[in-house]
């Protein structure tokens, strides 16, 4: 497709994301419901690339963005048309804009139900359904000690996360992780003396997510996310995770957080979740544009 549509009587056209007022397009977000705020598209437009659908006065009326997490793996994220534009295939012409511009081979991305046909047709496969889970923290369930030690990283110690992660993830994502990192409360697990789980703690959206959390079980997650959700009474938080069942999903569950809303993580290229039952895996993810 080119650089240009025609939606019924005007024409569209891309431009560089980081060129538009970001009030246009938290107006964009809010207008299908979802919670970013302006401050949310500042930090994204800093770790990702993107477009956005105008018209020829400015009017934004579609955007799409994707995150290089490595040299060959990007993550996409942010494509949102208005009812108007997408009756008319504008979600297309924004994804072709996209695969066009974003020269990896391999990609994945979190899909609404609604655009789920779309990524279908273009070439991404399912992996995964992601659960949203979010509510007001009641109690914390009392939990044993942690198999090894809890604390809190300072954000120049960074680099001690890297690793874990990046067996959990399956990439070096690390510029992404020191950019969340900025505005996080970040916990590690330690067992002799090695990182082997963390957890990341920052506002988005009006209210506070708590994610990434790398670990290798179960029990390990638990205390990571209890780490953070111990001092948030009744606050509003959100965890958005791939496990349906299972001791970590029983325990958001027993926290307040229940499922709300699911997505679907989809790949193209190389498959993008590989669990190893002895490695670490992301139990909680850093966002659904950032996975």
């Amino acid at each position: 497709m080119g650089k240009s549509v025609r939606i019924k009587s005007f024409e569209l056209v891309a431009q560089d994301i980081s060129d538009v007022d970001v009030h246009l397009l938290h107006a964009l977000s809010a207008g299908v419901g979802w919670p970013h705020r302006p401050a949310d598209w500042e930090f994204l437009r800093q770790v990702g690339e993107g477009i956005v659908a105008v018209d020829e006065i400015g009017r934004v009326f579609g955007s799409a963005m994707w995150f290089q997490q490595s040299e060959d793996f990007a993550t996409i994220g942010l494509v949102i048309t208005t009812t108007r534009s997408q009756a008319q295939g504008a979600g297309r012409w924004l994804m072709a804009q996209v695969l066009e511009r974003c020269k990896v081979s391999n990609l994945a991305l979190n899909a609404t139900k609604a655009a789920y046909p779309l990524y279908l047709s273009l070439g991404f496969e399912h992996e995964a359904t992601v659960f949203l889970n979010a509510g007001k923290v009641s109690a914390v369930p009392e939990l044993g000690p942690a198999q090894g030690s809890l604390g809190k990283l300072p954000v120049s110690q960074i680099d001690e996360i890297m690793d874990c992660d990046s067996q959990g993830f399956g990439v070096n994502r690390a510029p992404v992780l020191e950019k969340l990192a900025e505005t996080s409360s970040l916990c590690v697990l330690r067992r002799d003396g090695k990182v082997v789980g963390y957890s990341m703690r920052r506002p988005f959206g009006g209210l506070e997510v708590i994610g990434p959390i790398v670990a290798s079980n179960d029990e390990d997650a638990i205390q990571l996310a209890a780490w953070h959700l111990k001092t948030m009474k009744g606050c509003q938080v959100r965890i958005d995770t791939r496990e349906e069942s299972g001791p970590f999903a029983e325990f958001l569950t027993q926290c307040g957080l229940a499922p709300v809303e699911t997505t679907i993580t989809m790949s193209k290229g190389r498959r993008f979740l590989n669990r190893s039952a002895t490695a670490p895996w992301v139990f909680a993810l850093a966002g659904h544009a950032l996975s």
